[in-house]
């Protein structure tokens, strides 16, 4: 989903303190078990006891374990798309297979349209107008039924209707190691605007979230049942998929998936096309403008056609469909770069296809290659959201605005597409962990407007405004206890900011990125908590670290690092110094100090975080300098830290 950008960002902070005014978030720190006990070591170093033990599903260095289990729930879905009546009517085959040592009588499913039923909870807590909201529209999920396939034959099962999760009792149990099979169909109408995440403008539709997905059920929790309000987004099973998507016929389809049926529903020149992008690195035009004009862009125009896409392991499906989507190519290592826009938005779009190839190749060339066949950016009045192979954006107002949200939703093909984790209860796992590696790719695009220090440099000073507006808040919340306007800034960038600090100044490149990848393979297509991504980090990464994952997702302490004191003496040509480090918040972080010599020169002295384990409010150090005196003692002079205060950051000799 996108997140709030540039100017929007001061305007949120302001709108945020000035609520934040009126009322605060309490929020209990986490708790060790010491504490619980009433033993003392309420520090920011005790042992962090939020992980649960290590066991055969999950180990205690961050792994899958021996009989780690995940469900699956492969799809045929068939969509038809009635663009007059502006509804959809579905059906679909589900086989759900139970690799749990559980027996199911019951599974739930995602029913997600009732958000925009009138009283929907999602109604009740985001105003219709807003962006989580439906703006004015009755809707909801209609079943025209609901069967379980047993022994060959369609028999109707029991319903419970919850909102936006729907119940269905078994009419067999569900053994270990056995799949079930349902047949469903049903049907309901496309709001304009569904919660920012599909929706319509005119001719043009984005159906996402549109079908009833089997709800997770794993060994953490069991079933995973939260409610969807519309600011989180969702946690699915993998599985194979089978799309079919009846539209009239002059509509041009982008989906989740490769399209099967080409030569049914494209013309011999735009298949000759996209046998040229296939071998391109740069964009190829399938559909011109000029196609749509005189009508050469659809092989007929009257009637219907069916559109037929397949994707293999994929966590869900979206599609996009529109008569006027002008439709450009390139590729990469084989895999389709695809772009659909609008005549109206070409002046930026023109240059999207390019956008989505060197998306896909800084992040498998960096962290772990792309598995799939083709990704396609949609444009649409969807802002930005994400699906497997399917990115949807607006126009923007340039191309790097608009590659900042074209690699961002592609982005989360990594996060959490590919590492599926519950993005309903850490949104931090998926949102923070790829507004982290958009920063490399936004660098390695436009370098011209920073480079990636430069960018991170920019999203700590958004989280140090936030602390000293006293509007910051705990990561590790859920976004459905986060007030919207804190959403970005916090499960977003503050997340991204805790990585970057933990790349830079606390493991080093080196460690770090050996650690982030081994999570990305450890589980990938997989279900990893944040315990896993912790004990990954640590493992690999060769560092404890649970000072660093209380103070940035547990807690919200500041941060502010000061010099307390400084003595200098002079004896026989040396220059001996004792300088007293202050810490004056809860938060603990490196210290990097410059020392500047009557000389002109200057000495860098860094010391890791633990040095504050000891004595969290100070650190003392002695110095000895042959030849020279300090004439100036500055913290943090590059603003790599978070500091709230830097007015305490520097020490002149008189």
């Amino acid at each position: 989903m996108l997140q709030l950008r540039s100017a929007a960002v001061a305007a949120v902070l302001f709108s945020a303190a000035a609520a934040g005014a009126q009322q605060t978030t309490a929020v209990a720190p986490a708790q060790t078990a010491e504490s619980r006990r009433g033993v003392g070591d309420t520090s920011i170093f005790a042992a962090l006891d939020l992980y649960p033990s290590p066991n055969v599903y999950r180990t205690g260095d961050g792994r899958p374990g021996a009989h780690y289990w995940r469900q699956r729930a492969d799809y045929d879905l068939r969509a038809t798309l009635d663009t007059g009546g502006k509804s959809l009517s579905a059906s679909m085959t589900l086989r759900y297979t139970n690799n749990s040592p559980d027996t199911l009588t019951f599974i739930w499913v995602q029913t997600e349209q009732n958000a925009f039923r009138s009283n929907s909870l999602n109604s009740l807590v985001f105003a219709q107008g807003g962006r989580f909201g439906s703006r004015n529209f009755e809707g909801g999920d209609m079943f025209d039924h609901f069967n379980q396939v047993v022994n060959g034959r369609s028999a109707a099962v029991k319903l419970r209707d919850n909102g936006t999760v729907t119940k269905v009792d078994l009419a067999q149990p569900l053994a270990p190691g056995k799949t079930a099979t349902f047949d469903v169909a049903w049907h309901f109408a496309i709001p304009e605007h569904g919660a920012d995440r599909m929706g319509r403008d005119g001719s043009l539709f984005e159906l996402a979230q549109w079908y009833p997905r089997v709800n997770v059920y794993d060994d953490v929790r069991g079933w995973n049942t939260e409610p969807y309000l519309g600011q989180g987004e969702f946690y699915c099973e993998y599985g194979d998929f089978n799309l079919s998507v009846t539209v009239p016929a002059g509509y041009i389809v982008a989906a989740t998936g490769t399209l099967e049926n080409a030569r049914e529903v494209l013309t011999t020149t735009q298949i000759s096309r996209l046998a040229t992008a296939a071998k391109s690195d740069k964009p190829v035009a399938i559909i011109t403008a000029e196609d749509l004009t005189s009508g050469a862009a659809r092989p007929r125009k009257t009637g219907s056609m069916t559109w037929r896409f397949k994707a293999h392991n994929v966590r869900d499906v979206a599609w996009a469909a529109s008569p006027d989507y002008q439709w450009d190519v390139s590729s990469w290592q084989g895999i389709l770069a695809q772009a659909y826009y609008r005549p109206s938005a070409a002046v930026n779009w023109n240059d999207a296809a390019d956008q989505s190839r060197m998306s896909i190749q800084e992040y498998s060339e960096r962290w772990f290659k792309y598995p799939y066949p083709q990704i396609s950016a949609v444009e649409g009045p969807i802002s930005g959201m994400e699906y497997p192979m399917l990115a949807m954006e607006t126009k923007s107002r340039d191309k790097f605005d608009l590659y900042n949200v074209v690699t961002h939703e592609i982005g989360h093909n990594w996060f959490p597409m590919i590492v599926g984790s519950n993005e309903r209860v850490h949104f931090w796992q998926d949102e923070g962990l790829n507004t982290f590696i958009n920063t490399f790719s936004e660098a390695r695009r436009y370098p011209q407007n920073g480079d990636q220090m430069q960018r991170a440099a920019e999203e700590r000073a958004q989280i140090e405004a936030t602390q000293r507006l006293n509007i910051d808040i705990p990561i590790e919340l859920g976004p459905d206890r986060i007030d919207p306007r804190k959403l970005g800034f916090t499960e977003y960038t503050k997340t991204s900011v805790g990585l970057q600090l933990l790349r830079q100044e606390i493991l080093g490149p080196e460690a770090f990125d050996d650690a982030f990848r081994a999570y990305i393979n450890r589980w990938a297509f997989k279900h990893p908590t944040p315990t896993d991504f912790f004990r990954t980090m640590e493992s690999v990464g060769g560092q404890r670290l649970d000072w660093f994952w209380r103070e940035w997702f547990y807690e919200d302490p500041h941060f502010d690092q000061a010099i307390e004191s400084v003595q200098a003496t002079d004896s026989s040509g040396v220059q001996h110094v004792v300088v007293v480090y202050g810490n004056r918040a809860r938060g603990v972080l490196p210290i990097r100090a410059r020392f500047s010599f009557s000389d002109g020169t200057t000495q860098d002295f860094i010391y890791p975080a633990l040095v504050w384990s000891t004595n969290s409010s100070r650190y003392l150090r002695e110095y000895d300098f042959t030849g020279k005196t300090v004439k100036r003692i500055d913290l943090d002079p590059d603003r790599r830290l978070v500091d709230v205060d830097r007015t305490n950051n520097s020490w002149m000799a008189k």
